[in-house]
């Protein structure tokens, strides 16, 4: 897989270069990664790094959970059925673009946009862990977080835009090329320490509500449910139901 340069100028590594106690690797996901569809892209963004760049400091954070929601036929997607709105109009949008809601009047979810341009797809990112203390610090000023129980940071999608500063401004941002967020490729978390579980809060999805479209890494404490019904990503038919095939690998 070929890897933007990193905004500082240096040459990013595949994270299959990257030798256990290195750091994450800076370099930023391109475009092509992006333009897969929501499903198989949810559990490989698993261990990537989200940036934010903020007035208090360059904010990095693990993701650890997310969600895929892919239209025209899931019901729990704001585009089924291709349903075009002022707010919808961004899932259809080039992939790798940031589409940002706002859930309850109050709290904000972060998306990556995925697929081709005009196929409205999107995987929720529900959930980061700070890389350091030092994002871990920042985090809890955007948060106002004095709880003793850091893991209560960033575990849920309201919560981390809180933390890391994001909100309806950054709809359609593109994460791509952007300079106040984007994705970098972190660390790859391999599909025997990912399990696949039912996405949180959707009954009104009737026969999608059960798919089994929520990605999180096993017993990470930043994961903001989880399901003791849980099936690893690595099983048969797991695996083919998110790539197609059943010895599908990314690292």
């Amino acid at each position: 897989m070929d890897l933007h340069i990193d905004p500082n100028g240096e040459s990013g590594r595949s994270d299959r270069e990257l030798k256990r106690g290195e750091e994450p690797s800076r370099a930023r996901l391109p475009l092509s990664w992006f333009r897969q569809g929501a499903l198989p892209l949810a559990p490989q963004l698993l261990g990537r790094t989200l940036v934010r760049v903020t007035d208090e400091g360059v904010i990095r954070a693990r993701i650890v959970e997310t969600e895929s929601y892919v239209a025209p036929h899931d019901k729990g997607c704001h585009a089924y059925n291709n349903r075009r709105t002022k707010r919808t109009e961004t899932m259809f949008q080039r992939a790798g673009h940031a589409y940002v809601y706002l859930i309850y009047g109050m709290y904000h979810c972060l998306n990556v946009v995925a697929a081709e341009e005009g196929q409205a797809e999107a995987v929720l990112i529900r959930a980061v862990a700070p890389l350091t203390e030092h994002d871990e610090s920042i985090m809890k000023r955007y948060r106002s977080h004095r709880s003793n129980k850091v893991v209560t940071l960033s575990n849920g999608p309201g919560k981390l835009c809180r933390a890391m500063h994001i909100d309806k401004s950054f709809d359609g941002y593109d994460m791509i090329a952007g300079e106040a967020m984007w994705l970098e490729a972190g660390r790859a978390v391999l599909p025997e320490h990912i399990v696949c579980a039912t996405r949180i809060n959707i009954p009104y999805a009737e026969e999608y509500a059960n798919v089994l479209w929520r990605f999180y890494v096993e017993d990470d404490p930043y994961v903001s449910v989880k399901d003791k019904q849980a099936v690893p990503l690595s099983v048969h038919e797991r695996m083919i139901e998110t790539f197609g095939l059943e010895d599908f690998s990314w690292n």
